[in-house]
């Protein structure tokens, strides 16, 4: 190869490369703007905006992150178990107390979860007293209702 064709294949190369990065930064813009259009992230902050969200925040005798009742064992129940799943799965599950220890043990054998030690009778008592099992019955008979016969 001669010179001539090796200095333009090098001119070539660095056209190249050079829309290729300019590409690639279009792109990334193209991609930042689709996700944040008004580019917010720019947006000078307060000097709060970095201010730290109480954890242990109570309203209306309801811890306000998790949305536990505050009550004796609310921070142990936190503590233990919202490490691994949302304390909405704590609060629909209304079990007794034979039942939450049979949860207990259960995630213990197939989920990983620590041995709670004492920690399991106050997570207990805090779950029977504050989340206690509600009897669903069957809906009243239907009264005073003008029964029809379908036509087939």
């Amino acid at each position: 190869m001669n010179q001539d064709n090796k200095d333009k294949f090098e001119k070539v190369d660095r056209l190249l490369k050079t829309s290729i990065f300019f590409l690639a930064i279009a792109t990334l813009l193209l991609v930042f703007l689709i996700f944040d259009p008004t580019f917010s992230v720019f947006e000078r902050q307060g000097e709060n905006s970095f201010a730290e969200i109480d954890e242990n925040k109570i309203e209306n005798g309801i811890h306000v992150k998790t949305g536990l009742k505050d009550a004796p064992g609310l921070q142990v129940v936190i503590n233990n178990c919202t490490n691994c799943h949302s304390a909405k799965l704590v609060i629909q599950n209304r079990m007794n107390e034979e039942r939450w220890n049979a949860t207990i043990r259960w995630m213990q054998k197939t989920q990983n979860l620590w041995e709670l030690g004492e920690n399991q009778k106050i997570i207990v008592d805090y779950l029977t007293v504050n989340y206690p099992v509600e009897e669903k019955g069957r809906r009243a008979p239907l009264s005073e209702v003008e029964w029809y016969e379908l036509e087939q």
